[in-house]
C-alpha cells in the first residue's frame, strides 16, 4: 500500500463503495458553531487585554484628501493610536500585475487618494471599542473631490477587451449568425451584488518579540501569510495566519482587507493584540461584489434546432484602477455544441470598490443569459426546451475537441424531468391558473469547471489510535472538517470518532485554501496521499515487530478495518502496535498535484434546475412553490453537507433572479443598500419545496478519488429556471434582473396582459 495508486487498486474508485466516503455524516464542527463555542477570528482571546481598531471611511468617491485634523481623537479616552495615510510605518510595494495564487505586498491607506465612496482612509485604536469609535468620530478630513463615474450603463462606450483577454471565435459566426433560419438576439442585465457573509472580515493580531500570530477571516491561509510578511516586509517564518473557522466566505474572503495590516501594524506599534473587524455597512463597501454585467446572446438555429452559430459577449465593470472582468462568457464555451462560435468580454472602469469573485464567478450570472435564450429558441421552434439542449449536446469539448472526462449532463435532464412530472408542464404560457396565481414551470441546465491544484497534508497516529490530520486548508461552511475526517476515517479504517482534524493554520502543510469548487478535491486528494504513506509506514513497522503477531506476514495482504491492523486471520489492534513501537507517535506526509495528462481532458460538473413558480398578475408578486436541482459532480464525499451546499447555491440563485442587486447612487457614489435591511436575500418562506438529487459518479480522470466540486455549481443555472418559469406562468419575458414585482406589472402592462 504504498501509494494512491494502489488504494485506488484495492478500493476501486470506479464505483462509491459502501464505507464512510458517500455517506451522510454530521458536521465534525457542528456541536461547537451551534453551541456558540466555535472562536471566530474577533472572537479568539489573545495572550492579553487587547485593544480595539475602527476604520474611518472615505465620504468621497473620487478624489483626494488634502487635510486630517487628529489631535482631537488622539487627545480622546482611551486612544492609543491614531493613523492616516501619513503615519504608517513602511510597507511593501504593491506589484504592477499580482497574480491571484502567488503572495503579494497589498499596503493600505497608501497615499492621499480616494478611489471609491466608504474606502478606509484612517483608523483609531483605543483601549475599548467605544472608546474607538469616539475617537474615529472626532477625526476631520477634507477632501479635495471631483464628479464619480458609478453608472456601469452610461460608461459601456468606452467597454475595453481587459488585459489578457481576447475573444474567442470558433468558425465565422458573423456570416453562420447572418445565414440562420432561426435567431435570437437579446441583451440580459445583471447588477451589483454583495456577498453578505454572516461574519464580517476581521482580526486579532499580536505580536511576541519579531513573531507575529493573527487570526483573521480569509479563505486562503498560505497565500495571506506570505502576502502579509510581504506588506509588513518581515520574514515569512515570522508570520502565523490562522483561520480556523469561517462564517462564509464565497470569494471575498479569497484575499485581505485593511483589517488584517491595520491590526498587525497597530499592534506591533502599541505592544499589546488589537483588534479590528468590518462594520456591516464596511463590508458592503469596502470589500470586493460581483460586478454587474450586460450579456449580449445571440443563437442561430436551422428549423430541426441545431444551432448553427452562438454568442455570449459580455460588457461588466471594475474599479478604477482594476481590470478584473466577471468572466460571465466563459462557461459557454463548454456547454452546447456549434460549429461557429464567438465569446468574449469587455471593461468598463469606475469609481467603485474593487469587484473580485463570488460564487460560481462568471457562471452565476452568464447562464441568467444563455439558459433564458434557449428557452427563448425553444419556444420560436415549437420544440421542448430539453430536447432543444439534447439535440445540441456536443460529443466531445465544443472548443476544444477535447473528449469529457465524463459527462452526464442529458442524463441530469432527463432524471429530473421525470422526478419533477415535466411532462405535466404546459408549453403555451399563463394557461395554468391557480386561484389568483398563474403558475409556471421552467427548467435550466448548470455546468461549472473542475480544477485540481498541488496541496499537501500529514496523518498521524498517536499512541492510543487516534489518527490526526493536519493542513493548512480552511472550512468556510463547506464541511472540510467533516469530508476529512471520512477521508481519514475510512482510509485508516479507524471509527469517525478516532479522527482529530487541525486545519486553518499557515503553520501545517500548505494547500490553496477554499475556493473555485477546487477545495474538497485538492486537500482531500492529499489528505489520501498522506494516508496511504502513513499505511505503509504502519505495515513496515508490523512485519517487522517480533511481537505483533503480524509478524513477517506478506504486506501486501495488510487490512485496516474497525481500529484492527491484520493480515489473514492474525490481527491486534492499531493502538497496541503505534504504542509498543512508536510511544509518541508516527507522522507520514503527503502530497497532490495534477496529473500529467490531466490537460488531455474537459472537466466539469453538472446539472438541471426544475422549478415551478406562482405569479400573481395583479401585484406583480412572484412566489416559488417547487424546485429541484439534479447535479453529476464526481464521488460526493458527504451526502449531507454535499446537498446543502448545492440547496444553499440553489437559493442563492433565486436571490439573484428575484431579489438581490445593488447600485451606485451617482451623486454621491455610495452603494444605495448598505445592510441586510435593504440588500435583500431569500428567507426560508420565500423558497417553498426545495431538494438536490445528486447522481452516482466517479470522475477517474479527475484525482485518485473521483471527487469534484459542488459548492458553485448549485447557483449556476438556478436563477435562468426561474425566469423561464415565471415566462411560463404569466407570458412575458423580462431581462433585466432581479425580477422584482414593478418590473412584472411594467411588463405586463406593456404586453397588454
Amino acid at each position: 500500500m504504498s501509494s494512491v495508486e494502489d488504494w485506488a487498486g484495492s478500493n476501486p474508485v470506479k464505483e462509491n463503495r459502501a464505507g464512510l466516503i458517500g455517506k451522510t455524516v454530521d458536521r465534525y464542527e457542528g456541536p461547537l458553531k451551534v453551541s456558540g463555542t466555535a472562536p471566530y477570528a474577533y472572537e479568539v482571546t489573545p495572550p492579553a487585554p487587547p485593544a480595539y481598531g475602527v476604520l474611518i471611511p472615505a465620504a468621497v468617491a473620487r478624489g483626494r484628501i488634502v487635510g486630517m485634523d487628529i489631535a482631537a481623537a488622539k487627545a480622546s479616552p482611551g486612544v492609543r493610536l491614531v493613523w492616516g495615510h501619513l503615519d504608517l510605518p513602511a510597507q511593501g510595494e504593491r506589484p504592477e500585475n499580482p497574480s491571484f495564487f502567488v503572495p503579494s505586498a497589498s499596503p493600505v491607506l497608501e497615499s492621499d487618494q480616494v478611489w471609491f465612496f466608504n474606502q478606509p482612509v484612517a483608523v483609531v485604536v483605543a483601549d475599548t471599542l467605544e472608546n474607538a469609535v469616539a475617537g474615529a468620530a472626532l477625526v476631520k478630513i477634507s477632501y479635495e473631490a471631483g464628479p464619480a463615474d458609478v453608472d456601469f450603463h452610461d460608461r459601456l462606450g468606452e467597454a475595453v477587451s481587459p488585459n489578457g483577454d481576447n475573444d474567442v471565435e470558433i468558425g465565422d459566426f458573423a456570416s453562420a449568425f447572418g445565414a440562420a433560419p432561426l435567431q435570437i438576439d437579446e441583451t440580459w442585465r445583471t447588477p451589483l451584488q454583495n456577498h453578505c457573509q454572516m461574519e464580517p472580515h476581521a482580526t486579532t493580531a499580536w505580536w511576541e518579540g519579531d513573531v507575529l500570530t493573527v487570526h483573521t477571516s480569509t479563505q486562503m491561509v498560505g497565500r495571506t501569510k506570505g502576502s502579509l510578511a510581504l506588506t509588513l516586509q518581515v520574514p515569512p517564518e515570522n508570520v502565523r495566519v490562522l483561520s480556523r473557522y469561517i462564517g462564509g466566505g464565497f470569494g471575498g474572503k479569497a484575499m485581505f482587507y485593511e483589517d488584517l495590516v491595520l491590526a498587525a501594524m497597530a499592534a506591533r506599534q502599541i505592544g499589546q493584540p488589537v483588534k479590528i473587524a468590518f462594520s456591516r455597512q464596511q463590508m458592503m463597501h469596502g470589500t470586493v461584489h460581483r460586478a454587474a454585467t450586460q450579456l449580449r446572446v445571440r443563437l442561430g438555429a436551422t428549423p430541426d434546432g441545431k444551432l448553427t452559430a452562438m454568442s455570449v459577449m459580455t460588457h461588466t465593470h471594475t474599479n478604477r484602477q482594476g481590470n478584473n472582468a466577471e468572466r460571465a462568457s466563459n462557461f459557454a464555451r463548454n456547454l452546447y455544441a456549434a460549429p461557429n462560435r464567438l465569446t468574449g468580454h469587455r471593461l468598463v472602469n469606475l469609481d467603485l470598490p474593487p469587484n473580485g469573485p463570488m460564487r460560481a464567478p462568471g457562471e452565476a450570472p452568464g447562464t441568467l443569459s444563455l439558459e433564458c435564450a434557449m428557452d427563448e429558441l425553444a419556444e420560436k421552434l415549437g420544440m421542448d426546451p430539453i430536447e432543444l439542449r439534447r439535440i445540441n449536446e456536443p460529443a466531445a469539448d465544443p472548443e476544444t475537441g477535447k473528449p469529457f472526462s465524463v459527462r452526464q449532463l442529458v442524463r441530469c435532464m432527463r432524471e429530473g424531468a421525470q422526478l419533477f412530472g415535466w411532462e405535466n408542464r404546459n408549453p403555451i404560457p399563463g394557461r395554468v391558473r391557480d386561484g389568483r396565481w398563474s403558475v409556471g414551470i421552467g427548467m435550466a441546465t448548470a455546468i461549472r469547471g473542475n480544477m485540481l491544484l498541488p496541496a499537501s497534508a500529514s496523518f498521524s497516529v498517536e499512541a492510543d489510535g487516534t489518527i490526526v490530520v493536519k493542513q493548512g486548508m480552511t472550512d468556510i461552511g463547506t464541511g472540510t472538517y467533516t469530508v476529512l475526517a471520512q477521508i481519514a476515517a475510512e482510509t485508516m479504517g479507524v471509527p469517525l470518532e478516532s479522527v482529530r482534524v487541525e486545519i486553518g493554520d499557515s503553520e501545517l502543510p500548505p494547500t490553496p485554501g477554499s475556493g473555485g469548487q477546487f477545495g474538497a478535491a485538492t486537500a482531500g486528494s492529499a489528505a489520501l496521499a498522506a494516508g496511504m504513506n502513513l499505511r505503509k509506514a504502519i505495515v513496515e513497522i508490523a512485519v517487522a515487530d517480533p511481537l505483533s503477531p503480524l509478524h513477517g506476514g506478506p504486506s501486501e495482504n495488510v487490512r485496516f478495518q474497525d481500529g484492527i491492523v491484520a493480515i489473514g486471520n492474525r490481527s491486534e489492534s492499531l493502538a497496541d502496535l503505534i504504542r509498543r513501537n512508536r510511544p509518541d507517535g508516527l507522522t507520514a506526509e503527503g502530497a497532490i498535484t495534477p496529473a500529467k495528462d490531466a490537460g488531455n481532458w474537459s472537466q466539469h460538473t453538472y446539472g438541471a434546475h426544475f422549478v415551478e413558480v406562482g405569479v400573481d398578475t395583479v401585484t406583480g408578486e412572484v412566489r416559488m412553490r417547487r424546485m429541484l436541482g439534479v447535479f453529476a459532480a464526481g464521488r460526493i464525499i458527504n451526502r449531507k453537507t454535499a446537498r446543502s451546499q448545492l440547496t444553499g447555491g440553489m437559493i442563492w440563485g433565486v436571490g439573484a433572479a428575484l431579489t438581490e442587486g445593488n447600485t451606485a447612487d451617482p451623486r454621491y457614489g455610495s452603494l444605495i443598500n448598505q445592510d441586510l435591511a435593504g440588500y435583500l436575500v431569500p428567507v426560508q418562506a420565500d423558497i417553498g419545496e426545495l431538494d438536490a438529487i445528486m447522481l452516482d459518479e466517479v470522475d477517474d480522470k479527475a484525482n485518485p478519488m473521483g471527487i469534484k466540486g459542488v459548492g458553485e455549481l448549485g447557483i449556476s443555472g438556478a436563477g435562468a429556471a426561474v425566469a423561464n418559469a415565471i415566462y411560463n406562468a404569466c407570458g412575458v419575458r423580462m431581462r433585466d434582473y432581479p425580477i422584482t414585482p414593478d418590473k412584472v406589472i411594467a411588463a405586463l402592462a406593456a404586453d397588454g396582459r
